[in-house]
């Protein structure tokens, strides 16, 4: 379950050995710091704690900075934790980069999708609408209707399908077919499409 956190830089094509063309998205992956080391007899479990690009020592707060001045490290943008098969084999300040994985593989990736703000059910869960575009009917063209009948059950059932916030929610691909690694430039890249936007944060772990 070792995993890095990258950054999608957005999709482009390659051509295989047959010479057949391979959608695929260009992932910045690493290098991670490895910022703390949590293991069974101190913390209850084993994992390491990878710490993603940089930021400000003014933009983080006070017991986070202390943690990283400990260690004489600068602080990172975002920090995430990986079960790695041999934990015992890394140190604080080490870097993990993209070579953890192998071309070929399968891994999975979770990122927040678009988010697309507050739609109503016809964008948000697919309706066809209510009647007519004439006649006066224009006030019920996108409305949704009946939720529920009122002497039995007086509410409405959870779940119920109804306008409000649309994606930027979490998202998580797997089987994606590592395609191409280029560790001089921290590049994966993954066959098909991976969640969100350009410049969003994504996990990558092995399957």
């Amino acid at each position: 379950m070792s995993g890095l956190i990258g950054r999608k830089l957005g999709m482009s094509s390659v051509f295989d050995g047959q010479g057949e063309q391979i959608p695929v998205t260009v992932i910045q992956a690493g290098p991670c710091k490895v910022v703390s080391i949590k293991t069974t007899d101190k913390d209850g479990y084993e994992v390491l704690q990878l710490g993603f690009s940089e930021r400000k020592e003014k933009n983080v707060s006070k017991p986070v900075l202390g943690q990283f001045k400990k260690n004489s490290l600068s602080p990172s943008l975002l920090l995430r934790e990986f079960k790695f098969p041999a934990i015992g084999d890394f140190k604080i300040g080490d870097e993990v980069k993209v070579d953890i994985f192998k071309e070929g593989e399968k891994i999975k990736v979770t990122a927040k999708s678009k988010g697309k703000g507050f739609q109503g059910v016809m964008k948000r869960h697919g309706f066809g609408g209510v009647g007519g575009t004439t006649h006066g009917q224009s006030d019920r063209l996108r409305a949704p209707g009946s939720i529920g009948a009122s002497s039995y059950p007086s509410r409405v059932f959870k779940g119920q399908r109804m306008a409000g916030r649309t994606g930027y929610r979490s998202v998580t691909v797997s089987n994606l077919k590592v395609i191409k690694i280029m560790l001089e430039e921290n590049l994966i890249l993954v066959k098909g499409a991976v969640p969100g936007a350009i410049n969003s944060i994504v996990e990558l772990k092995k399957k």
